[in-house]
């Protein structure tokens, strides 16, 4: 799939944005420019439909898919992030200033129901969804999603509970559990975790009716079309059968004019079988967030006295299938507070990102709360650092490396395009690299400014480079 040479995505949001409809205008007023200036090649942008809270969500409790802040529907036109208007200018501003846009998809539920419907289901185990611990009952489920408020526009479907195969609230008894609709099954070729992962939120989507294949390819042909995206991001992807995306993805690119256009999902599991097994089942229509790699930054920034800093790429998918593998640091769902928080350690974050973009292998997607900050959490921006680690990544990183996975606390590499990372998690260290002979007597300093000294490169390439206990440093010629 296309990726420009030493890409660099940015996910342009964080969970605590403030909702004032002001998000997608900040890229049309020069901050789309901004980011193409600064190194990054790529946005992931949030999710741009109406969810059921309104102007007040992120964007993952889908309501209507055709709603990109256009119609008076759950409290408002605009979504959290501006207009549908706003929203296709936003996407325009990045493509003219040479970003690839992908849109963030959510597939998986709906939320916000607009009627509910009396139904038979079964109850199953929340941790077992192989296991029913109920006969057939009746409940009462909101499962009728019929957009009132856009009237039929772009598509008068209509979903009901022959769409759906699970839910999770009996309005009747007013019970949260998980229910199985009579009538459908759980899904195959979804993540094993709880036997059987297909459902997770809201009115699960069932992938085996064809009328709800045929609409959301239709639905997606109409979004690629109108908003004119690049590529995608697409959420829950464990959830959803493999079968569906072998065929929606294709028909998407058709759609687009751009048979190798993007696209990345969210597999969260930290076992790379898992994605890699997955990555087998699409028919690499897709890459995969590498959630192992993310699990092994956030273990080492926890407890980096007593964890072995040569290891930290171990189980990647990065180490295994590097074409296939979106790395990165921290996301929404990993920030402080969120269902999956695991958020690297701030001591760690420089390591981590000069992991992430000072090496070749995966294609890297730096956090938009690492590089703003979080100020919900009083989480200050890293910015200034990151963009230093952009411009070696797209100035420098042309040449051969060399590894210097020396010490459990310690390791290092060059690049003979001209640059030298140490990393430290205990102790000053010290350590002889080769950079190149074409550096011989050449000076180089820290460019994140950690150590003062300076180096001078030997006949033979070499030069000792350093960092401070718990630091990490790279040297660029002065």
């Amino acid at each position: 799939m296309k990726k420009k040479a030493h890409g660099v995505m940015m996910q342009f949001f964080e969970w605590y944005l403030p909702a004032d409809h002001s998000f997608w205008q900040r890229l049309i007023d020069g901050e789309a420019a901004a980011l193409a200036a600064s190194g990054f090649t790529a946005l992931w942008l949030p999710p741009a439909t109406k969810g059921a809270f309104g102007d007040q969500g992120v964007g993952y409790a889908v309501y209507d898919k055709y709603d990109l802040g256009e119609f008076d529907q759950k409290g408002s036109v605009p979504t959290k992030y501006g207009t549908k208007s706003q929203y296709v200018k936003a996407v325009t501003a990045a493509k003219k200033a040479g970003l690839d846009v992908y849109a963030d998809i959510v597939l998986n539920h709906m939320i916000g129901a607009d009627g509910y419907e009396e139904l038979t289901a079964t109850e199953y185990a929340g941790n077992n969804r192989t296991l029913p611990v109920s006969g057939e009952e009746t409940i009462k489920a909101w499962t009728v999603f019929s957009f009132p408020g856009r009237k039929g526009k772009y598509s008068d479907f209509v979903w009901d509970s022959s769409c759906f195969d699970g839910v999770d609230w009996d309005d009747d008894r007013k019970k949260s559990a998980v229910y199985l609709l009579k009538g459908h099954g759980w899904q195959d070729e979804v993540d094993a975790e709880n036997g059987n992962y297909d459902y997770l939120m809201g009115a699960d989507i069932d992938f085996d009716q064809q009328k709800v294949i045929d609409e959301l390819t239709s639905w997606g042909k109409w979004y690629v079309k109108t908003t004119k995206v690049t590529g995608f991001r697409l959420d829950a992807v464990k959830h959803i059968k493999a079968d569906f995306y072998r065929n929606w993805l294709p028909a998407m690119r058709e759609a687009m004019g751009s048979p190798d256009a993007f696209a990345v999902g969210e597999y969260w599991n930290p076992d790379v079988n898992a994605l890699s097994n997955y990555l087998s089942e699409v028919d690499g229509e897709m890459d995969l967030f590498d959630v192992p790699l993310h699990m092994n930054l956030n273990r080492i920034s926890c407890d980096g006295e007593h964890t072995d800093l040569r290891q930290v790429f171990d189980g990647s998918l990065v180490q295994r299938d590097s074409c296939h593998a979106v790395t990165f640091v921290d996301n929404h769902d990993t920030q402080p507070g969120q269902a999956l928080s695991s958020f690297v350690s701030t001591w760690f974050k420089p390591h981590a990102y000069c992991l992430l973009l000072l090496r070749e292998e995966g294609y890297p997607c730096v956090f938009y709360g690492d590089y703003y900050g979080i100020p919900h959490d009083n989480i200050a921006p890293m910015k200034e650092t990151i963009d230093k680690l952009l411009t070696i990544r797209h100035k420098k990183m042309s040449g051969a490396r060399h590894d210097y996975f020396y010490d459990a606390h310690g390791i290092g590499w060059t690049n003979e395009g001209g640059f030298a990372v140490v990393l430290s998690t205990k102790y000053d260290q010290s350590v002889q690299m080769y950079i190149g002979k074409q550096f011989a007597d050449k000076t180089f300093v820290d460019a994140l400014g950690n150590r003062t000294e300076e180096v001078v490169i030997d006949a033979d390439g070499n030069g000792t480079f350093t960092a401070r206990d718990g630091f990490a440093s790279v040297w660029t010629e002065k």
